[in-house]
């Protein structure tokens, strides 16, 4: 009788511990995989196919990423203009698995790329838009997918990744609930240190390797003056050069950012000739450690970096 009574309980315990299991959760990048984790904390850990110093913008599958996919629950990314790579492999390995593409999150406030390198202050309110109903694509105007860069998009985004796990796992809603309230008390306090962080060189101009800092600059003002480049995907030419390195001259002092994923002799070649500082920004946090804290560490990081380099410029 003890035998059968400990039998059904271990039963009854393995059943509960079966509704209860973590999904198998596949996020692409590491800011997204971040507020995945930060969702997920006490539950499971989620896992990253962009790791390392590595970025989406040029990332190669590898057999074990498609392994990974085949075995996915969910999976977790930005959309078809960033991860490009992951078109395919969503496609076909990830049939069974429910897709969540954040690009499309309601409330996502969105920005149009920039073409000119050398781009001035620009009226973002005219161009800014605001989850499905004024997306820039029904304007036709291709969208910035850095919008992991503004602390009030990372709540958007917080609130579909809570949604889409809730959906698949609603026997840990309560976890995933509190979780999203104590992620977005923490980018409160975030968002507060970054602007007192930054608040003594924001009107400073600075020029960046690549235009992926449109939601950083909107939401705390600082005075983005030009990019190198549009997107790492393509490098300048002789020309973009030229004007790049003419807008640093003009400028007088300022400073020039580099990035650790990307090739660092075009700074040498703008800076040639100036008296421009350099620094280096991480949007992709290639050079952090992924996990639920690595957002936080990259948005302050950023301020950190802008204000050590312009305040002495």
């Amino acid at each position: 009788m003890l035998k059968t009574l400990f039998a059904t309980a271990l039963l009854a315990a393995a059943q509960t511990a079966a509704a209860y299991a973590a999904p198998d959760v596949i996020v692409s990048i590491k800011p997204i995989h971040s507020l995945v984790a930060s969702i997920m904390k006490g539950v499971g850990e989620p896992g990253l196919i962009v790791d390392g110093v590595a970025s989406p913008h040029t990332y190669q599958m590898k057999p074990s990423d498609a392994g990974r996919l085949q075995g996915a629950d969910i999976v977790f990314w930005v959309g078809h203009d960033l991860e490009k790579f992951l078109e395919k492999p969503l496609e076909s390995l990830g049939s069974k698995a429910k897709i969540v593409e954040l690009d499309d999150a309601p409330g996502l406030v969105k920005l149009p790329t920039r073409e000119s390198g050398t781009f001035e202050p620009h009226a973002d309110e005219d161009h800014a838009t605001g989850g499905h109903e004024a997306d820039a694509h029904d304007h036709g105007e291709e969208v910035d997918l850095h919008f992991w860069l503004s602390t009030t998009n990372a709540k958007a985004i917080a609130a579909e990744i809570e949604k889409a796990l809730i959906d698949i796992d609603p026997g840990n809603t309560q976890h995933y609930a509190k979780n999203l309230e104590n992620l977005n008390n923490s980018l409160d306090a975030l968002a507060t240190e970054i602007a007192g962080t930054i608040a003594p060189v924001k009107d400073k101009p600075f020029i960046v390797f690549h235009d992926a800092y449109q939601y950083f600059e909107k939401e705390f003002g600082v005075a983005v003056a030009g990019s190198i480049t549009v997107s790492p995907e393509a490098m300048p030419g002789a020309a973009r050069i030229s004007e790049i390195h003419d807008k640093v001259k003009a400028l007088k002092t300022t400073c020039v950012f580099a990035e650790p994923q990307f090739e660092p002799k075009l700074i040498a070649v703008v800076l040639e000739g100036t008296d421009a500082k350099t620094g280096t920004l991480d949007p992709e946090a290639g050079s952090l450690k992924a996990g639920e804290g690595l957002y936080g560490e990259m948005m302050l990081g950023i301020a950190k970096s802008l204000r050590d380099c312009l305040e002495t410029s």
